[in-house]
């Protein structure tokens, strides 16, 4: 979808050598060229491109994981045939990226996603590097939870920009907030809250190898997992007016047991959901448009 959008491009600073003057004039290389007899001037110019620090980053992680033995060829095939759009962008070192330092605004916002899926390759990848070679990590349960998590409050903050859509801190429902026994209490941030008005929705993703947990002999949703979005919503919810709901929401397995809840537990709507990520995107898109559409 970006590729057909066109690259991301932002001015970049260019230093020439040229016989006309672009730009500002650099004093040092213009009186280089004068003592060597040429008739060039030094030139210092910004310039709209698609060489910036977001395609470099694009561009050198897919070279990363080309070079990666572990990655099947099919899908090394159909990275080759997306490199010739990053032809006019340079590779960098991926160790030096600066993460955490990257500014997002209006004309770049599309790439935010795109910057955490490669945040999560690099992680697995770099961190596992042998004798300058590269390797291919296994993905834990945490990092594909983590990217789960991620994917999810992106495609809400894109397609439904009406939600305000974030990780919000929830503090507790304490009658004496100066007790010192707060200082106790563990911090509570949601992986995914959605504002519309008075409501809220707050989205636990889980990406697990196992969606149940089997309780008596019967499979059961995490009880992990259900006491923890509870206590967000009671604890959001303080003047106990229903308009908080939680849902926890499940990638899904191969697993027959699908978990599946819609209650209501003291004016309060829980919600049990799964995604299905193993199919085309528009479906996938589908069912998180559903999930909107169902509560608010």
């Amino acid at each position: 979808m970006q590729l057909k959008q066109g690259l991301y491009k932002e001015y970049v600073n260019c230093h020439e050598i040229l016989p006309v003057l672009k730009g500002r004039l650099d004093i040092e290389d213009t009186i280089n060229c004068m003592i060597q007899h040429k008739s060039l001037l030094g030139c210092d110019y910004d310039e709209l491109s698609e060489d910036n620090i977001f395609n470099q980053i694009i561009k050198s992680t897919i070279l990363l994981l080309i070079r990666n033995n572990s990655l099947r060829h099919k899908y090394k095939k159909g990275l080759r045939s997306i490199l010739p759009f990053f032809g006019n962008v340079h590779e960098l070192n991926l160790m030096t990226v600066k993460w955490k330092l990257l500014k997002f605004q209006r004309n770049n916002q599309n790439y935010r996603m795109l910057m955490n899926i490669c945040y999560f390759i690099v992680d697995g990848v770099l961190m596992t590097t042998q004798k300058g070679e590269f390797k291919m990590a296994t993905f834990t349960d945490e990092h594909m939870n983590k990217l789960f998590e991620r994917f999810v409050l992106e495609y809400y903050r894109k397609h439904h920009k009406y939600l305000k859509a974030n990780s919000d801190m929830v503090e507790w429902d304490i009658y004496d907030t100066e007790s010192a026994v707060v200082d106790f209490l563990p911090s509570m941030k949601t992986d995914i809250s959605l504002h519309n008005g008075d409501k809220t929705l707050i989205i636990d993703t889980k990406y697990y190898g196992s969606m149940t947990q089997t309780q008596f002999g019967k499979a059961t949703i995490h009880s992990g997992n259900m006491y923890q979005i509870f206590t967000y919503v009671k604890n959001k919810d303080c003047d106990n007016s229903g308009n908080v709901s939680g849902m926890l929401l499940y990638a899904k397995t191969e697993e027959e047991t699908v978990p599946e809840l819609d209650v209501v537990i003291g004016k309060n709507r829980f919600i049990v959901k799964t995604l299905d990520l193993n199919q085309r995107f528009d479906e996938i898109s589908r069912q998180l448009d559903l999930i909107v559409s169902l509560y608010f």
